[in-house]
């Protein structure tokens, strides 16, 4: 039924592009052949073993496992591209895989790695996606503070991380005002993740949280990352090391995957009616969505002339999840709002556009077919 799922993707998302009839399609949606495009990230890698138990490394592990899943996928889901961020056991910077993801428009970012904890005792499979509601709490932020000491490694590393020390709990205050659009994706894929985990491969289930990893940091699609289990304990790290473990995990992620694929192939069918009806509108007057780049969320809201806004035009702010989340620009072309997003980001390098659309907030995607079955 899983690979019957995957297949069928390609066929639903040929027939909505041709409703649709879009001219472009935004990264982080469908490329230019209709693909889902899927970047795997096999963690640490070269220089960088991560953690060690004996002659066992975690970059081997990571790597078995992903490359495993990545074939399941190839081999089984015919209109999904896989992109790895390294495919051989070489190193790759943390800040790099997410460019990676990025500059190919991905859909999907998945981080492969493996636990270890001082405590031999410890055990169990988990999946992690970016947020601060967990980074005060000692076992998640010990973990992505571990995960991101893989930057020492890196020449310059101050460059790239803005100033973050892996050396200091505190250093996890960059992560505070972060909002990831993209969240719900994120915990979606991260709960299918956990569940073919915990069913599948049969692991014992230590949940899903969210931290402050540096990987998943830069990325504009949603994120996952994967502790398959812990090396530092015995029988976890034997299990992980043998070809059951590297199949039966490998399998776990690959249903994971296709259960998201499910589910995105869903939303992407409601969006047709939707977009079909705005199609069928006489009105030549009928409005259009308006695009603005995100650039900075706060708990208070700033004075009009405050220098943090006063350089940019149509500055504005909505409230949302008790954060005030500031906005520039405002404009129905999306190009335009291309070009101011590239002028922000010199300054914030985390500012992404948004939509809104008869005064809600959707997605850009939604808002780029509105606009497309307008003209």
């Amino acid at each position: 039924m899983r690979q019957l799922s995957c297949i069928s993707y390609g066929r639903t998302l040929l027939l909505i592009l041709t409703l649709l009839m879009t001219a472009a399609v935004p990264a982080g949606a469908v490329n230019e052949k209709g693909e889902f495009v899927l970047v795997i990230d096999p963690g640490h890698g070269g220089k960088d073993p991560g953690a060690v138990n004996g002659k066992n490394q975690e970059k081997t592990i990571n790597l078995n496992i992903a490359l495993k899943m990545g074939k399941l996928i190839e081999e089984n889901c015919k209109n999904v591209k896989v992109i790895y961020t390294r495919k051989t056991d070489v190193f790759v910077e943390l800040y790099k895989r997410a460019d990676i993801a990025n500059k190919a428009g991905a859909d999907m970012f998945i981080s492969v790695h493996t636990n270890s904890a001082k405590s031999k005792s410890a055990y169990g499979a988990e999946t992690y996606l970016l947020g601060v509601e967990e980074n005060r709490t000692s076992a998640n932020l010990n973990a992505a503070l571990q995960e991101n000491k893989a930057i020492l490694l890196e020449n310059d590393y101050e460059a790239h991380y803005e100033g973050y020390d892996p050396n200091s709990p505190e250093s996890m205050i960059i992560f505070e005002f972060m909002q990831n659009e993209y969240q719900k994706e994120s915990l979606k894929m991260a709960t299918f993740t956990q569940n073919q985990m915990t069913g599948t491969a049969k692991r014992p289930d230590r949940g899903v949280h969210q931290a402050g990893y540096l990987v998943l940091w830069k990325s504009t699609m949603p994120s996952i990352l994967i502790e398959l289990g812990f090396i530092s304990n015995d029988n976890e790290c034997k299990y992980l090391t043998s070809q059951k473990g590297i199949d039966e995990m490998s399998k776990s992620l690959y249903l994971a995957f296709s259960e998201y694929l499910d589910y995105h192939n869903k939303l992407l069918e409601r969006a047709v009616p939707a977009a079909q009806a705005i199609g069928n509108r006489e009105d030549e007057n009928k409005s259009l969505p308006v695009y603005k780049v995100q650039f900075m969320s706060l708990k208070s809201p700033l004075k009009n002339n405050d220098k943090r806004i006063r350089d940019y035009a149509d500055v504005d702010y909505y409230k949302e999840g008790g954060v005030y989340k500031y906005t520039c620009g405002n404009t129905t072309d999306y190009e335009a709002i291309l070009k101011t997003k590239a002028e922000v980001q010199k300054k914030y390098k985390d500012a992404f556009v948004i939509a809104v659309y008869e005064g809600k907030k959707i997605s850009v995607k939604q808002a780029r077919e509105i606009t497309s079955k307008s003209r």
